[in-house]
């Protein structure tokens, strides 16, 4: 049996070495083909490049003779193939540290000639006939166009020498593919051969697993009755604090209900604030007196509402915000309520402040109407 193991043992480590191998060379094969297809790419790019920047330049100088307005537009889109041509070069040749000098310095080249052409056309398109002839007479000095066809020829050459040496390369990684493929099949019919010895042994174990899992489901069944109780038991908990939640939350609502209908039924006005003497809440007499609505009063600050009168001179502190911070009363405090009518009523101001324990979170303001007992009625005498 040990001779067996061993036997099997061997015959993996050789198919695990075949299969690396085989991958690894399918890996090189691949890469190779891309490396093929990008510099193909790079000369496809490189003619069309010549190609575009020729006809640009021979387009252009058809404008400067004819002004035809065809030989413009084809200058100007055979130069904006250049510039597409070029960019797909430098792209293409980024990680390639002798291609991209030879690109940066044929972009320079190109450039400087694409430069040229548009002043070429911007002259012959403004009528300027003495800057075109300079510009001519420059062209025809400089060697702009054999220096570019030189470098395309240069990084050409050098693509095609690439070419045939991936060529090669991959010429080389296939038949290396080819054999590491005949070894892995022959060693595949070798294990074959060998597979029948281990039918036996495999059957056993099968069966050793079959009861082992049958064991383990008995277990796993027992445990997740188990947890099911458990879950069971953790649900109905929930469910009485759910419903305990939802008791409170309607004993709530029905509290807050009963004091909002309690600081309705009050004749003055009664405004309640935070701690930042910004209304939150206000009651329905308010709203009958001064016109204005709850939606437009809450958030808003108090002294935008109500503004304190004073005998002699203003204190230097707002009283509202000193009283809620020492936690004090104020009481009978003269006040002018602007209603929304632009009407000012005379009133009478009362400040509670609300405590949480020691701490003051707001105050309840009552505002009396001077010379009244609360009634819209009787305050309307004292608007002015």
């Amino acid at each position: 049996m040990r001779r067996v193991w061993a036997f099997f043992a061997i015959i993996l480590v050789v198919i695990v070495a075949v299969a690396v191998a085989s991958i690894g060379n399918i890996n090189r094969a691949v890469a190779g083909s891309d490396w093929v297809n990008h510099t193909h790419s790079v000369i496809l790019e490189t003619e069309g490049l010549r190609s575009d920047l020729f006809i640009g330049d021979g387009a252009a100088h058809a404008f400067m003779v004819t002004a035809d307005p065809r030989d413009r537009a084809s200058c100007i889109n055979d130069l904006s193939k250049v510039a597409e041509h070029l960019e797909l070069i430098s792209a293409l040749t980024r990680n390639e540290a002798a291609q991209k000098e030879l690109v940066a310095h044929l972009a320079e080249r190109v450039n400087q000639r694409s430069d040229f052409i548009r002043r070429m056309l911007e002259g012959r398109q403004s009528g300027d006939a003495n800057a075109v002839r300079a510009l001519l007479a420059q062209d025809a000095g400089e060697p702009a166009l054999s220096e570019i066809e030189r470098a395309l020829d240069k990084l050409k050459n050098e693509e095609l020498e690439l070419l045939t040496e991936r060529d090669t390369a991959s010429f080389l990684q296939a038949q290396t593919t080819r054999w590491t493929v005949w070894t892995g099949v022959i060693l595949d019919l070798a294990l074959l051969a060998g597979a029948g010895l281990l039918i036996r042994d495999d059957i056993a174990a099968r069966l050793r697993a079959s009861a082992a899992l049958e064991t383990l489901n008995h277990d796993l069944e027992a445990k997740v009755q188990e947890r099911t109780s458990e879950l069971a038991s953790a649900n109905a908990l929930l469910t009485t604090e759910n419903i305990e939640r939802r008791w409170a939350n309607v004993g709530l609502e029905h509290q807050l209900h009963y004091n909002q209908l309690i600081i309705n039924s009050i004749n003055d006005l009664v405004l309640l604030l935070t701690k930042a003497s910004n209304i939150t809440r206000i009651n329905s007499a308010v709203t009958r007196m001064t016109g204005w609505e709850s939606h437009e009063l809450v958030d808003t600050p108090f002294s935008n509402f109500a503004k304190l009168s004073f005998a002699g001179p203003a204190p230097i502190l707002d009283p509202v915000a000193q009283a809620m911070s020492n936690g004090r009363e104020i009481r009978d405090q003269a006040a002018v309520v602007e209603d929304k009518r632009g009407g000012r009523i005379q009133m009478l101001m009362t400040l509670f402040p609300l405590r949480d324990g020691n701490k003051v979170v707001g105050s309840i303001i009552i505002l009396l109407p001077l010379g009244s007992a609360g009634s819209p009625e009787s305050a309307a005498s004292h608007r002015t």
